[in-house]
C-alpha cells in the first residue's frame, strides 16, 4: 500500500499565489474569474455634446438590484461587476427629459456599450425606449464561445450532460470516448490542448472533478456526465489569448453561471426515460434479443423571493439511474488450458507423436495453478482463437455484463442584496454517485464511489460609483475510492495477500492491466482512494476616472491532496509470457 499524505507546509499542499495586477485599459475594463459583465457609455445631448453630471442607474429586472453612477466630464460612465440578466436603465439631468432604456441583457463576461442621448425638456417628462437596445461589445473575444441560457435550455443533449454544447464552439473536440473507456469522465479538447488542462469555474469558483488515482480532471460524476442542466444560465469558453485574470491552467477557461432566484417564483419538474424497447441487436451480442439498457433521469427546480427585491433563494436536484448490457468479447484460457492441457504446436519439444486430440497435458503442469484458470477467467462460450490458423490455447467469452450507475445531483443558490452599495451571492453544489463497471475479464467489477463538494462566496461593494471591489473565497473538495473486485466467488486461498482482494493476472503482455496482452488480464485490486481540496480566496478592485480604467486583484489557492493505494498492483500482481509459461508456474514478474 501507498500512502502519500501531506498536511499543513508539507509538499503536497500547495500554495498558489496569483500576484496582484494592474492594467490601465482605456475604455475596457477587465474582471478576475469573470462570471459578470459589464455596461459602459456615452451620455450625450441630442446635438451629440457631451452631458457630464448626469445620474445613470441601472435596475436588474429579475432581482431589483440597482447600480448607479454619474457621468464623468466627458460624458462616459461604466457600471462594472453586473450580474447577468435583464437590465433597465434610467438616465437623469436637470434639464433634459427622463430617459428609461429597456431590453438590455447582458451575459458573462460582456462588456456592452450603451450610449444614450437626453432630449431637452423636464425631468418630471419621460423618454422609454422599450425595444432591445443595440449593443456593442467591445470585447467581443471574451463571449466569442458564450453558451446561451436558450441553447442550454432547448438544445437536445444525450444523457443531459451540458457540456456537450462546447463543441458549438469552432476549435473544440469531444474527446470523451477516449476516457476511462468512454464511461469514465467527460473530456473535451481545446484549441489542441489536453482535456485535463482546462478550467472549469462556477460562480467564479474552481469545479473540479474527483478520481481514486489522484489525477486532475474536469468536472464529472458516476453517470460519465455533467449534470445540472436546470441549474445552468449560461456559461462561456475562452479558448486562448485570455487575460490575467484567467490562466491558472492552460487549456480552454469554461465560466459558468447559475441560475438564480427571481421576484417571480419559477420552477420545474422533469423526468426523461430511455431503454433498449427500439434498439438493435450489437453484432458482437450472442443474444436472442437487445441486451437491456434502461436510463432514468428525473428531478426538478424552484427558485424564488425570500423578501422581494432583496432576499433570493434557488435549488435544483437532478437524479441518474442506469442499467446497461455492455457488449464484449473477451479471450480466455479454454476448456483444454482450464484441465491442463495445450495444442501440441504450443508445446516445446513438439510431442510426438501428437495425439488425435491435438492436445497434450503441459510438461511439469502446476496443478496448484488450475484452480486460478477456473476462478479468475470465465468459460469460453465461443470458438478456439486461431493463430496462424494452429489453434492458442485460448478461446472467445461473449458476455453482457451489465453496469450500473446511479448519481444523485444538488445545487443551491443564495443572493442577497444588503443595500445599495453591498450584495453577496453564495452557492453550493454537490454530486454524489457510484458507478460499477465490468472489466473485459467479466469475472471482475471495477466499483467507484465518487462525491464532490463546492461552495462558493462572493461580495460586491460599491464604494463609489467609480470604486468597486469584489471579493470571493471558495472551497472544493472531491473524495473517490476504486476497487477491482470479484464479480463471482473466488476461494480465499487464490488471493495473493490474506485479508485483501485478488490480484492481477497478465498473460502474453506488459506487467500492467492497461498493457495489451495475448488473454484477458484478471485486474483485481485493494481499495484505492484520492480526496483533493481546494481552498481560494480572491479579491478585485476596479477603479474608473474618465475614459481610463484600472483593474487590479490577487488570488490564493491551497490545494491539499490526500492519496492511498495503487491502481496497480495493490493487491499483488504476477506476468507471465505464454499460456505454457502460466500453466507451468514460471512467472516473468511478480509484483506487490
Amino acid at each position: 500500500m501507498v500512502r502519500n499524505r501531506a498536511r499543513g507546509a508539507r509538499a503536497l499542499p500547495l500554495w498558489i499565489l496569483g500576484l496582484a495586477t494592474c492594467s490601465l485599459l482605456g475604455d475596457s475594463i477587465a474582471f478576475a474569474q469573470t462570471f459578470t459583465a459589464t455596461i459602459t457609455g456615452v451620455v450625450r445631448d441630442a446635438t451629440g455634446a457631451v452631458l457630464p453630471g448626469a445620474a445613470i442607474t441601472a435596475r436588474h429586472t429579475e432581482s431589483g438590484l440597482t447600480r448607479a453612477a454619474l457621468s464623468d466630464a466627458d460624458g462616459s460612465y461604466n457600471l462594472p461587476s453586473l450580474p447577468v440578466g435583464a437590465y433597465e436603465i434610467t438616465v437623469e439631468k436637470v434639464g433634459f427629459k427622463l430617459e428609461v432604456r429597456r431590453g438590455i441583457e447582458l451575459v458573462v463576461a460582456q462588456h456592452s456599450v450603451v450610449d444614450l442621448t437626453l432630449q431637452v425638456g423636464n425631468v418630471e417628462q419621460r423618454v422609454t425606449v422599450t425595444a432591445d437596445a443595440p449593443l456593442v461589445n467591445t470585447t467581443l473575444s471574451s463571449t466569442a464561445g458564450l453558451i446561451s441560457e436558450q441553447q442550454v435550455k432547448d438544445l437536445p443533449l444525450n444523457g443531459r450532460s451540458f457540456d456537450q454544447l462546447l463543441t458549438l464552439n469552432t476549435g473544440i473536440a469531444n474527446n470523451t470516448s477516449n476516457m476511462g473507456q468512454g464511461n469514465g469522465w467527460t473530456g473535451f479538447s481545446v484549441a489542441g490542448k489536453r482535456q485535463e488542462t482546462n478550467r472549469f469555474l462556477i460562480n467564479g469558483v474552481d469545479w473540479v472533478g474527483g478520481n481514486a488515482t489522484a489525477q486532475f480532471i474536469t468536472p464529472t460524476g458516476a453517470s460519465g456526465q455533467l449534470l445540472g442542466v436546470e441549474a445552468v444560465r449560461e456559461y462561456n469558453v475562452i479558448e486562448h489569448t485570455y487575460g490575467a485574470e484567467y490562466g491558472k491552467r492552460a487549456g480552454g477557461q469554461i465560466s459558468i453561471v447559475t441560475t438564480s432566484g427571481t421576484n417571480q417564483l419559477h420552477g420545474d419538474i422533469f423526468e426523461y426515460l430511455r431503454n433498449s424497447a427500439l434498439d438493435a441487436r450489437n453484432f458482437f451480442d450472442q443474444t436472442i434479443g437487445t441486451p437491456p439498457f434502461k436510463r432514468h433521469q428525473f428531478g426538478g427546480a424552484l427558485g424564488g423571493p425570500i423578501k422581494k427585491n432583496r432576499v433570493f433563494l434557488f435549488g435544483n436536484y437532478e437524479g441518474f439511474r442506469q442499467r446497461l448490457a455492455l457488449s464484449s468479447r473477451a479471450i480466455v484460457p479454454d476448456m483444454q488450458s482450464r484441465q491442463g492441457m495445450l495444442p501440441c504446436n504450443l508445446i516445446t519439444p513438439a510431442p510426438s507423436p501428437c495425439p488425435a486430440s491435438g492436445y497434450v497435458t503441459v510438461p511439469n503442469l502446476k496443478q496448484g495453478i488450475l484452480p486460478y484458470v477456473n476462478a479468475f477467467w470465465p468459460v469460453p462460450n465461443g470458438p478456439e482463437v486461431l493463430v496462424g490458423g494452429l489453434p492458442s490455447g485460448t478461446a472467445y467469452n461473449y458476455n453482457n455484463a451489465g453496469q450500473r450507475a446511479g448519481e444523485n445531483f444538488g445545487l443551491v443558490r443564495f443572493d442577497y442584496t444588503i443595500s445599495a452599495k453591498d450584495s453577496l451571492s453564495a452557492n453550493y453544489t454537490i454530486d454524489d454517485g457510484e458507478r460499477r463497471t465490468p472489466q473485459p475479464d467479466p469475472n471482475f467489477l471495477q466499483i467507484e464511489p465518487l462525491r464532490s463538494h463546492t461552495l462558493g462566496l462572493q461580495e460586491t461593494r460599491v464604494f463609489s460609483p467609480s470604486v468597486v471591489n469584489s471579493a470571493t473565497a471558495g472551497f472544493a473538495r472531491t473524495y473517490a475510492t476504486l476497487v477491482r473486485a470479484p464479480a463471482v466467488a473466488i476461494p480465499s486461498n487464490l488471493i495473493f495477500l490474506p485479508g485483501g482482494n485478488p490480484g492481477t493476472i497478465t498473460i502474453g503482455g506488459g506487467a500492467t492491466t492497461v498493457a495489451p496482452s495475448s488473454v484477458a488480464a484478471a485486474p483485481g485490486i485493494n481499495p484505492v482512494r484520492g480526496i483533493r481540496e481546494y481552498y481560494t480566496w480572491a479579491d478585485d478592485l476596479h477603479i474608473i476616472k474618465g475614459k481610463h480604467s484600472w483593474s487590479m486583484g490577487a488570488w490564493v489557492q491551497r490545494i491539499h491532496q490526500n492519496s492511498v493505494g495503487s491502481a496497480q498492483f495493490s493487491a499483488g500482481g504476477v506476468s507471465y509470457t505464454t499460456m505454457l509459461t502460466f500453466l507451468q508456474d514460471i512467472p516473468s514478474q511478480f509484483n506487490l
